[in-house]
């Protein structure tokens, strides 16, 4: 079996296996509900008192649909962090460095597949309660399309920066808090709670040199909003992003294998 083959094969049983937590599924879709029903009431309190019925060209309609793309990437990140911590705290990653598989491609792999599943029943039921809320968007079918064209290289990147912070467990205890703090960064900067266009200028072109922006503000920007020259854009990113965080995840994960070597396993 060829290396793809292999990586597509840990990938599709990820998907599968994610398939059989019902319970987890609509307790996160329970959460989900919840979460943009207050979103809605929040802006449409705010936009009750703005006549024009649009901030920074988003219409209340829009701003619904944007924070259901966003909270679906950010709800279906299946957070790598606690795996590779617990691998390398028990010594379980010694076991997987023998196998003729690359542990953060196996990790990318599994991580790949489980992300498309929870992103596919999160966005389907965030899209419902939307509907209901606000209706259907103009441009729907090309505003998808161009954010499904990016989403892939967003969930390589939060799964990147997620890597790296597992890898981290080599020097310290416990990363949870590292963790935490990554996450909370990609909520705010990546464009969660709030578009990035919102944010003053100066503040908004401080958060879009960051590669929290491409994870969650370009895809759902792209969603609400397609144009080409951004989607190009937001794909140059990606690309650049994915490449530096690559190559630091490779230097600490060649300095960790030398710490395994160092310690005798």
């Amino acid at each position: 079996m060829s290396a793809l083959k292999k990586y597509w094969a840990i990938a599709w049983i990820s998907a599968k296996s994610n398939l059989a937590y019902v319970s987890e599924v609509w307790s996160r879709l329970f959460f989900l509900a919840v979460i943009l029903y207050v979103f809605m009431c929040v802006w449409k309190a705010t936009f009750a008192n703005n006549p024009a019925g649009r901030f920074e060209g988003f219409t209340l309609n829009e701003i619904v649909w944007y924070l259901a793309f966003a909270e679906a990437i950010i709800m279906s990140s299946p957070r790598v962090t606690p795996l590779v911590d617990e691998d390398v705290r028990t010594g379980a990653i010694a076991v997987q460095l023998v196998r003729p598989l690359s542990y953060p491609l196996y990790r990318l792999a599994s991580n790949f597949g489980e992300q498309i599943v929870r992103f596919a029943t999160t966005f389907f039921a965030a899209a419902v309660i939307a509907v209901v809320l606000g209706g259907v968007p103009d441009n729907f079918a090309t505003g998808l399309l161009f954010a499904l064209i990016v989403l892939p290289f967003a969930f390589v990147l939060d799964f990147l920066g997620y890597l790296l912070v597992g890898l981290s467990a080599f020097w310290f205890e416990d990363t949870t808090g590292l963790a935490l703090i990554y996450s909370r960064l990609t909520m705010i900067a990546g464009g969660m709670l709030l578009p990035l266009e919102l944010f003053p200028e100066n503040f908004r072109l401080v958060l879009k040199g960051l590669p929290f922006a491409y994870i969650v503000n370009g895809p759902a920007g792209l969603f609400v909003h397609p144009d080409l020259t951004v989607l190009g854009m937001v794909l140059v990113n990606q690309l650049v992003w994915i490449a530096v965080f690559s190559l630091l995840v490779a230097a600490v994960y060649r300095k960790a294998l030398g710490r395994i070597a160092l310690n005798g396993g």
